[in-house]
């Protein structure tokens, strides 16, 4: 990956700068994962706040979201 593993939400944010790619996204969301771990938070408790409603993404959008995250997370375990 040409990306590390973001260690704060400001590396996330960060990443802002950078030309969107599937390594782009794929690090931004490894990075949540650790930091949401990090902070103790339950991949449930994730799961709820990317299937709250969002003004950016569609209700369909967060579901595959959601499952994309799932399984990011289940790979880190």
């Amino acid at each position: 990956m040409n990306y590390p593993i973001p260690d704060s939400p400001q590396e996330i944010f960060a990443l802002k700068q950078q030309p969107i790619d599937e390594e782009l996204v794929a690090s931004a969301i490894a990075g949540v994962i650790k930091i949401v771990r990090s902070q103790g938070q339950s991949l449930e408790e994730l799961t709820a706040q990317l299937l709250a409603d969002d003004p950016v993404l569609d209700q369909q959008q967060r579901r595959w979201l959601s499952k994309l995250v799932s399984q990011a997370w289940e790979s880190f375990s």
